[in-house]
């Protein structure tokens, strides 16, 4: 039996299509077409409903896109200019929408004994759709495979090869898909209570992104067994940066980032001691701005985003933002979020929630 707080699949379709149908206003369109750059974002309104925030580069909010419930994570794909949005865990919907309307939104379901995990992401050619997935009733992660050319009907899933499957992305040549497996086991009929804290085992996965066939299983040593790997984004040149969150003892002080790359061992970044702390064992999303060489981290525990050079993980800044939440990168650095309604510079009324995407 699914845990109560799971929205019923018929009822949300029916409200999801009727709000996603109403078309963005001329004055909504202007601002997207003009903007140097727009990010999308969950959000949530002061009287308790749900929705998608489309925001300016300088914060300035451009529109809104009701929803039903509370999403998580997004993915975009920059070939066919779609995004998707995954609901928050362990939530049965995602969400695949067109900023611009051009095209109808799709919603999807996660099929029955499964849900989703809050992410995935578009192949690089946007013909399909990954995205992190429970099997709850068997205790392993899958990845579902959903096809973009036939209204994102789901065609197969992977084994994620781990449990706890929560981020995860695609090589820049389709070739590989690369999995964080937090380790943390749950099932609905306990919501979102952690099941398995005592014998945690999280890691980070390379699996053939045609096949599924594992490719690489980095396992965390047994001293760090408790240090969920939940998020990662990607470098142009392939290295996978990770951001972490601890289950152990809060007077613990572990690594909470790290990068790898195919064929190499797990390299954690020993930060400096008042910027762990600062992280206060929970880094909430990483990024990775490409353009610029740079790793931007968020903790909302302590309400800190980090940058970090990505060639010498050297920290480049830190700074000091209340109930930080999302991260992308921007035309300069990092867009940031926050769950009290700042955005960059910007300020609105909404809480915005954990994860930002860019979608120009």
């Amino acid at each position: 039996m699914r845990g109560s707080g799971l929205i019923d699949r018929r009822s949300f379709a029916k409200a999801a299509g009727a709000l996603f149908l109403a078309s963005l206003s001329p004055r909504s369109l202007y601002a997207l077409e003009r903007s140097d750059a727009v990010f999308a974002s969950g959000l949530r309104s002061p009287d308790g409903t749900f929705g998608i925030g489309l925001v300016a580069e300088d914060g300035t909010f451009i529109d809104r896109i009701e929803l039903p419930d509370r999403i998580h994570g997004l993915g975009h794909s920059r070939v066919t200019g779609l995004s998707v949005a995954f609901a928050r865990r362990p939530g049965t919907f995602a969400i695949i929408f067109d900023a611009h309307k051009r095209s109808e939104p799709v919603l999807i379901v996660a099929p029955d004994n499964h849900h989703f995990f809050g992410h995935g992401q578009f192949s690089p050619d946007g013909r399909l759709l990954y995205a992190s997935e429970n099997d709850f009733d068997a205790n392993r992660g899958m990845i579902g495979i959903y096809d973009a050319a036939d209204g994102f009907r789901r065609i197969g899933e992977f084994e994620a090869h781990g449990i706890g499957t929560h981020d995860m992305s695609v090589s820049d040549d389709g070739r590989f898909l690369i999995i964080a497996n937090g380790g943390i086991e749950t099932h609905p009929d306990f919501g979102r209570t952690k099941l398995n804290l005592d014998h945690m085992e999280p890691s980070l996965v390379i699996a053939d992104a045609a096949t599924g066939t594992l490719v690489e299983k980095h396992v965390l040593p047994r001293e760090l067994s408790q240090l969920s790997t939940r998020h990662l984004d990607v470098n142009e040149d392939g290295r996978v940066w990770f951001a972490c969150q601890y289950e152990g003892s809060r007077n613990d002080t572990p690594p909470l980032v790290g990068h790898f790359a195919r064929g190499e061992a797990l390299s954690f970044i020993n930060l400096p001691e008042d910027v762990t702390a600062g992280l206060a064992n929970y880094v909430g999303a990483i990024a990775v701005n490409r353009r610029e060489g740079l790793v931007g981290l968020t903790s909302p525990k302590s309400g800190l985003a980090v940058t970090l050079n990505a060639r010498s993980a050297a920290v480049v800044s830190t700074t000091r933002i209340v109930d930080a939440a999302g991260i992308a990168p921007a035309l300069s650095g990092f867009a940031v979020s926050s769950y009290d309604g700042h955005f960059k510079a910007a300020r609105s009324a909404v809480a915005w929630d954990q994860h930002i995407v860019r979608i120009s």
